[in-house]
């Protein structure tokens, strides 16, 4: 059986994030970045993920779906990182966007798929 390990590239670690903020998302939840690279790398970790977290955001935009991002926020500031293409003055409506959205309709992305979203979008 295929598990994610250190060595996972980018697009594998986004569809582990993928998974992640969407069981978040249907429970209402946000994380910090900290939080989520504990989840993901079993250690703080959070700087290592802009990159990922960039594969779901440009996913997420390129299929018009809510910023699934918008979830994930810094733990002093509360928001999501300056990188994440969502405006700052729509913030609360498009985390309410994910909350509403149902995410378990939606198959998740393949590996490829996020990665094809962010090499066209960075």
């Amino acid at each position: 059986m295929k598990s994610f390990n250190p060595t996972s590239n980018h697009p594998d670690r986004a569809l582990q994030a993928w998974q992640i903020l969407v069981a978040a998302a249907m429970n209402r939840q946000t994380l910090t970045y900290l939080g989520l690279s504990r989840l993901m790398y079993k250690k703080d970790a959070a700087g290592v993920l802009d990159k990922v977290l960039g594969h779901v955001a440009f996913f997420c935009n390129d299929n018009k779906l809510p910023a699934l991002t918008a979830i994930v926020v810094g733990k002093s500031r509360g928001t999501p990182g300056s990188d994440i293409p969502i405006d700052p003055k729509s913030m609360d409506r498009e985390r309410e966007r994910v909350y509403a959205w149902d995410w378990y309709n939606v198959y998740p992305p393949t590996p490829a798929q996020l990665a094809q979203s962010f090499a066209s979008n960075s």
